[in-house]
């Protein structure tokens, strides 16, 4: 089995410029992603896609294959979304494609690996693709209202609302020829994939890429970690007890 993972990424970006190749961990956006792959030895070949003679060339000075785009298939008018995806994997070999977007730079080897394996353990089970997902309960809205919660005396805490998911682009997996025919990177029956919140942040605009810049280097745990505690002792500086407060509106009272 061979597996080709594709990093697409193109010249124009609307909301963040040259995104595809911002500053992070030392160097940018696509190298980074570059050496996040190179770590993962269940991937065959990487192949950079694109429209920038840049942006190639960088994926050529780090030992990656690429492919050039024709700039109708990087406008997002002229050719569909589907018809960009068959293009690219009718231009790079492999048996199965990991789409790898640089956008998604918490995305770590481990969990490439991981996904590999539960891929492969996916399909044997009847899945047809691998999609990574972030879980996650809020209150939604929608023109007409709540959509997933009631008001007034029914309403629950959200920890008791119905989860839900959504695609964070940072891992899809499929066959290749699936692919082509899906005109998709996943079919109607994937294999969710759940990631936590840090990891599954995509940059798609400067306040994006600033989070991720911040939580490059933070421990998984650190969500665990009562904001409370420094050093292991709690920070009395800023805490008073019940006691001392009712103490100190004696005092002013007084």
């Amino acid at each position: 089995m061979s597996i080709t993972a594709i990093i697409p990424v193109r010249e124009g970006s609307r909301r963040l410029k040259n995104k595809n190749i911002a500053p992070f961990a030392g160097t940018n956006l696509l190298i980074n992603k570059i050496n996040q792959l190179k770590q993962v030895d269940e991937i065959t070949d990487i192949v950079v896609s694109s429209d920038s003679d840049l942006m190639l060339a960088m994926a050529s000075s780090q030992g990656v294959k690429t492919h050039k785009r024709a700039p109708e298939f990087c406008d997002e008018k002229t050719k569909t979304f589907g018809e960009v995806v068959a293009h690219i994997c009718e231009s790079v070999p492999g048996n199965d494609i990991l789409w790898a977007t640089c956008t998604a730079p918490l995305v770590f080897p481990k969990h490439y690996r991981e996904a590999v394996a539960l891929y492969y353990k996916a399909l044997e089970q009847g899945y047809d693709s691998l999609v990574s997902m972030e879980e996650f309960k809020r209150y939604l809205w929608d023109d007409n209202g709540p959509v997933n919660y009631e008001l007034g005396i029914k309403h629950v805490p959200s920890q008791q609302l119905p989860p839900l998911y959504f695609v964070t682009d940072g891992i899809l997996l499929a066959p290749r020829k699936k692919m082509i025919e899906w005109k998709y990177f996943h079919g109607h029956n994937p294999y969710r994939y759940i990631l936590d919140k840090r990891t599954s942040i995509d940059i798609d605009d400067g306040l994006d890429l600033a989070c991720a810049r911040a939580w490059l280097d933070m421990d998984e745990s650190v969500s665990q970690i009562d904001p409370y505690i420094v050093g292991g002792a709690t920070c009395n500086c800023f805490l008073l007890s019940v006691a001392d407060c009712a103490d100190t509106e004696k005092e002013v009272a007084a």
